[in-house]
Protein backbone atom coordinates (compact mmCIF):
# COMPACT_ATOMS: atom_id res chain seq x y z
CA UNK A 1 0.00 0.00 0.00
CA UNK A 2 1.45 3.33 -1.08
CA UNK A 3 2.15 5.82 1.68
CA UNK A 4 0.33 9.12 1.49
CA UNK A 5 2.76 12.02 1.24
CA UNK A 6 1.31 14.85 3.32
CA UNK A 7 4.11 17.21 2.28
CA UNK A 8 2.85 17.12 -1.31
CA UNK A 9 -0.49 18.53 -0.12
CA UNK A 10 1.06 21.27 2.03
CA UNK A 11 0.37 24.65 0.43
CA UNK A 12 3.72 25.92 1.69
CA UNK A 13 5.47 23.56 -0.71
CA UNK A 14 3.80 25.03 -3.79
CA UNK A 15 6.17 26.88 -6.18
CA UNK A 16 6.22 30.60 -5.49
CA UNK A 17 4.27 30.40 -2.24
CA UNK A 18 7.06 31.96 -0.15
CA UNK A 19 7.49 34.91 -2.52
CA UNK A 20 3.74 35.48 -2.76
CA UNK A 21 3.36 35.38 1.02
CA UNK A 22 6.27 37.81 1.48
CA UNK A 23 4.78 40.27 -1.04
CA UNK A 24 1.38 40.04 0.62
CA UNK A 25 2.85 40.74 4.06
CA UNK A 26 4.88 43.64 2.67
CA UNK A 27 1.80 45.10 0.99
CA UNK A 28 -0.17 44.89 4.24
CA UNK A 29 2.44 46.17 6.67
CA UNK A 30 4.63 48.55 4.65
CA UNK A 31 2.15 51.45 5.03
CA UNK A 32 2.11 50.94 8.79
CA UNK A 33 5.91 50.93 8.91
CA UNK A 34 6.02 54.21 6.95
CA UNK A 35 3.41 55.71 9.30
CA UNK A 36 5.51 54.81 12.34
CA UNK A 37 8.70 56.03 10.65
CA UNK A 38 7.32 59.47 9.80
CA UNK A 39 5.82 59.86 13.28
CA UNK A 40 9.42 60.44 14.41
CA UNK A 41 10.04 63.09 11.76
CA UNK A 42 11.50 66.32 13.13
CA UNK A 43 9.70 68.38 10.48
CA UNK A 44 6.08 68.63 9.38
CA UNK A 45 6.58 66.83 6.08
CA UNK A 46 4.98 63.41 5.63
CA UNK A 47 7.08 62.57 2.59
CA UNK A 48 10.56 63.73 3.59
CA UNK A 49 12.52 62.96 6.74
CA UNK A 50 14.08 66.05 8.32
CA UNK A 51 15.62 64.27 11.27
CA UNK A 52 14.49 62.14 14.19
CA UNK A 53 12.50 63.67 17.02
CA UNK A 54 9.85 62.86 19.65
CA UNK A 55 8.27 66.26 19.05
CA UNK A 56 4.97 64.92 17.76
CA UNK A 57 4.57 62.38 20.53
CA UNK A 58 5.08 65.19 23.05
CA UNK A 59 2.34 67.18 21.34
CA UNK A 60 0.02 64.17 21.36
CA UNK A 61 0.38 63.68 25.13
CA UNK A 62 -0.08 67.42 25.68
CA UNK A 63 -3.22 67.62 23.53
CA UNK A 64 -6.29 67.69 25.81
CA UNK A 65 -8.72 66.78 23.02
CA UNK A 66 -6.74 63.66 22.13
CA UNK A 67 -6.46 62.80 25.83
CA UNK A 68 -10.22 63.15 26.32
CA UNK A 69 -10.99 61.02 23.27
CA UNK A 70 -8.47 58.39 24.39
CA UNK A 71 -10.05 58.29 27.86
CA UNK A 72 -13.50 57.84 26.32
CA UNK A 73 -12.18 54.95 24.21
CA UNK A 74 -10.49 53.27 27.17
CA UNK A 75 -13.52 53.53 29.46
CA UNK A 76 -15.84 52.37 26.69
CA UNK A 77 -13.59 49.42 25.82
CA UNK A 78 -13.27 48.40 29.49
CA UNK A 79 -17.04 48.42 30.05
CA UNK A 80 -17.96 46.82 26.73
CA UNK A 81 -15.30 44.09 26.97
CA UNK A 82 -16.32 43.22 30.54
CA UNK A 83 -20.03 43.03 29.74
CA UNK A 84 -19.38 41.11 26.53
CA UNK A 85 -17.17 38.60 28.35
CA UNK A 86 -19.84 37.94 30.99
CA UNK A 87 -22.50 37.39 28.32
CA UNK A 88 -20.16 35.31 26.17
CA UNK A 89 -19.29 33.11 29.16
CA UNK A 90 -22.96 32.46 29.86
CA UNK A 91 -23.53 31.66 26.18
CA UNK A 92 -20.52 29.33 26.05
CA UNK A 93 -21.64 27.45 29.17
CA UNK A 94 -25.09 27.00 27.66
CA UNK A 95 -23.81 25.93 24.24
CA UNK A 96 -21.08 23.55 25.47
CA UNK A 97 -22.37 22.21 28.77
CA UNK A 98 -26.13 22.13 28.20
CA UNK A 99 -28.40 20.57 25.62
CA UNK A 100 -29.51 23.48 23.46
CA UNK A 101 -32.24 22.94 20.90
CA UNK A 102 -31.29 24.08 17.41
CA UNK A 103 -27.71 24.67 18.43
CA UNK A 104 -26.66 25.52 14.87
CA UNK A 105 -29.18 28.36 14.74
CA UNK A 106 -28.08 29.63 18.15
CA UNK A 107 -24.44 29.53 17.06
CA UNK A 108 -25.31 31.50 13.92
CA UNK A 109 -27.09 34.15 15.98
CA UNK A 110 -24.09 34.45 18.33
CA UNK A 111 -21.71 34.98 15.43
CA UNK A 112 -24.05 37.16 13.39
CA UNK A 113 -22.05 40.38 14.05
CA UNK A 114 -18.99 38.70 12.50
CA UNK A 115 -20.82 37.89 9.27
CA UNK A 116 -22.69 41.15 8.69
CA UNK A 117 -20.71 44.14 7.36
CA UNK A 118 -20.03 46.56 10.19
CA UNK A 119 -21.54 49.51 8.31
CA UNK A 120 -24.82 47.60 8.08
CA UNK A 121 -24.71 46.86 11.81
CA UNK A 122 -23.99 50.52 12.57
CA UNK A 123 -26.85 51.84 10.43
CA UNK A 124 -29.30 49.24 11.76
CA UNK A 125 -28.29 50.06 15.34
CA UNK A 126 -28.72 53.78 14.71
CA UNK A 127 -32.20 53.28 13.26
CA UNK A 128 -33.16 50.92 16.10
CA UNK A 129 -32.00 53.35 18.79
CA UNK A 130 -33.79 56.23 17.07
CA UNK A 131 -37.05 54.26 17.00
CA UNK A 132 -36.72 53.57 20.73
CA UNK A 133 -35.88 57.17 21.53
CA UNK A 134 -32.35 56.36 22.70
CA UNK A 135 -30.15 59.36 22.00
CA UNK A 136 -26.61 59.34 20.71
CA UNK A 137 -23.84 59.28 23.27
CA UNK A 138 -21.95 57.07 25.67
CA UNK A 139 -24.84 54.76 26.75
CA UNK A 140 -25.65 53.98 23.11
CA UNK A 141 -21.98 53.27 22.44
CA UNK A 142 -21.79 50.88 25.40
CA UNK A 143 -24.82 48.89 24.22
CA UNK A 144 -23.63 48.73 20.60
CA UNK A 145 -20.00 47.88 21.43
CA UNK A 146 -21.03 45.21 23.93
CA UNK A 147 -23.29 43.52 21.38
CA UNK A 148 -20.65 43.70 18.66
CA UNK A 149 -17.88 42.32 20.92
CA UNK A 150 -19.78 39.26 22.22
CA UNK A 151 -18.71 36.87 19.40
CA UNK A 152 -15.06 37.94 19.73
CA UNK A 153 -15.14 37.03 23.43
CA UNK A 154 -17.24 33.90 22.85
CA UNK A 155 -14.88 32.07 20.48
CA UNK A 156 -11.83 31.66 22.80
CA UNK A 157 -14.06 31.03 25.82
CA UNK A 158 -16.01 28.30 24.04
CA UNK A 159 -12.78 26.78 22.70
CA UNK A 160 -11.31 26.62 26.21
CA UNK A 161 -14.53 25.19 27.67
CA UNK A 162 -14.64 22.49 25.00
CA UNK A 163 -11.10 21.36 25.88
CA UNK A 164 -11.86 21.12 29.61
CA UNK A 165 -12.59 17.76 31.20
CA UNK A 166 -16.23 17.76 32.40
CA UNK A 167 -15.37 14.85 34.70
CA UNK A 168 -13.82 17.31 37.17
CA UNK A 169 -17.14 19.06 37.63
CA UNK A 170 -18.91 15.71 37.94
CA UNK A 171 -16.44 14.67 40.62
CA UNK A 172 -17.09 17.89 42.53
CA UNK A 173 -20.80 17.26 42.27
CA UNK A 174 -20.32 13.76 43.68
CA UNK A 175 -18.57 15.41 46.64
CA UNK A 176 -21.74 17.46 47.26
CA UNK A 177 -20.37 20.75 45.95
CA UNK A 178 -23.15 23.15 45.08
CA UNK A 179 -23.35 24.49 41.49
CA UNK A 180 -21.95 27.93 42.37
CA UNK A 181 -19.13 26.39 44.40
CA UNK A 182 -18.27 24.04 41.53
CA UNK A 183 -18.19 26.97 39.14
CA UNK A 184 -16.11 29.17 41.46
CA UNK A 185 -13.53 26.57 42.51
CA UNK A 186 -13.21 24.39 39.39
CA UNK A 187 -14.79 25.78 36.23
CA UNK A 188 -13.74 29.39 36.63
CA UNK A 189 -10.02 28.77 37.36
CA UNK A 190 -9.74 26.33 34.45
CA UNK A 191 -11.65 28.72 32.20
CA UNK A 192 -9.53 31.75 33.19
CA UNK A 193 -7.13 31.66 30.18
CA UNK A 194 -10.07 31.65 27.78
CA UNK A 195 -11.77 34.44 29.71
CA UNK A 196 -8.65 36.62 29.62
CA UNK A 197 -8.04 35.93 25.94
CA UNK A 198 -11.68 36.67 25.06
CA UNK A 199 -11.69 39.85 27.15
CA UNK A 200 -8.53 41.12 25.48
CA UNK A 201 -9.94 40.49 22.00
CA UNK A 202 -13.21 42.23 22.88
CA UNK A 203 -11.26 45.11 24.43
CA UNK A 204 -9.12 45.77 21.36
CA UNK A 205 -12.08 45.40 18.97
CA UNK A 206 -13.98 48.04 20.96
CA UNK A 207 -10.93 50.28 21.29
CA UNK A 208 -10.21 50.26 17.55
CA UNK A 209 -13.79 50.49 16.30
CA UNK A 210 -14.56 53.46 14.07
CA UNK A 211 -17.72 52.81 12.04
CA UNK A 212 -20.12 52.10 14.91
CA UNK A 213 -18.53 54.81 17.05
CA UNK A 214 -18.84 57.41 14.30
CA UNK A 215 -22.55 56.65 13.94
CA UNK A 216 -23.46 56.66 17.64
CA UNK A 217 -21.04 59.04 19.35
CA UNK A 218 -22.43 62.34 20.56
CA UNK A 219 -21.03 65.50 22.13
CA UNK A 220 -18.53 64.58 24.82
CA UNK A 221 -18.40 60.91 23.84
CA UNK A 222 -16.06 61.09 20.84
CA UNK A 223 -13.72 58.11 20.74
CA UNK A 224 -10.09 58.21 19.66
CA UNK A 225 -10.58 56.65 16.18
CA UNK A 226 -13.35 59.17 15.45
CA UNK A 227 -11.15 62.01 16.68
CA UNK A 228 -8.27 60.84 14.47
CA UNK A 229 -10.63 60.89 11.48
CA UNK A 230 -11.65 64.44 12.31
CA UNK A 231 -7.95 65.40 12.45
CA UNK A 232 -7.45 63.98 8.95
CA UNK A 233 -9.90 66.53 7.56
CA UNK A 234 -7.27 69.17 8.22
CA UNK A 235 -4.61 67.13 6.43
CA UNK A 236 -2.24 64.36 7.39
CA UNK A 237 0.39 65.59 9.83
CA UNK A 238 3.11 63.84 11.87
CA UNK A 239 0.85 64.35 14.89
CA UNK A 240 -1.74 62.08 13.27
CA UNK A 241 1.05 59.60 12.53
CA UNK A 242 2.14 59.69 16.18
CA UNK A 243 -1.29 59.03 17.70
CA UNK A 244 -1.97 56.35 15.06
CA UNK A 245 1.35 54.69 15.87
CA UNK A 246 0.41 54.58 19.55
CA UNK A 247 -2.88 52.88 18.66
CA UNK A 248 -1.04 50.36 16.47
CA UNK A 249 1.34 49.62 19.35
CA UNK A 250 -1.51 49.16 21.83
CA UNK A 251 -3.41 46.89 19.43
CA UNK A 252 -0.33 44.81 18.68
CA UNK A 253 0.47 44.31 22.37
CA UNK A 254 -3.08 43.25 23.21
CA UNK A 255 -3.34 40.86 20.24
CA UNK A 256 0.06 39.31 21.05
CA UNK A 257 -0.93 38.87 24.69
CA UNK A 258 -4.24 37.28 23.70
CA UNK A 259 -2.46 34.93 21.27
CA UNK A 260 0.11 33.87 23.86
CA UNK A 261 -2.59 33.18 26.43
CA UNK A 262 -4.62 31.17 23.94
CA UNK A 263 -1.51 29.25 22.89
CA UNK A 264 -0.54 28.34 26.45
CA UNK A 265 -4.02 27.44 27.66
CA UNK A 266 -3.92 23.93 26.24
Amino acid sequence: MARFDTRAKDIRNLPGFGLTAALAVAFLYAPILFLVLYSFNAGRSISRLDGVSLRWYTQVFANEEIGGAALNSLVLALIAASLATVMATAAALAMVRMKVRRKAAAYAVLNFPLMVPEIVTAIATLIFFSSLGIGLGFPALVIAHTTFCIPFAYLPIAARLTSMDPGLEVAASDLYARPWRRFRLITLPLLAPGLISGWLLAFIVSLDDFIISSMLSGPGSTTLPVHIYSMLRLGITPEVNAVSSLMVLASALVVIASGLIARNQS
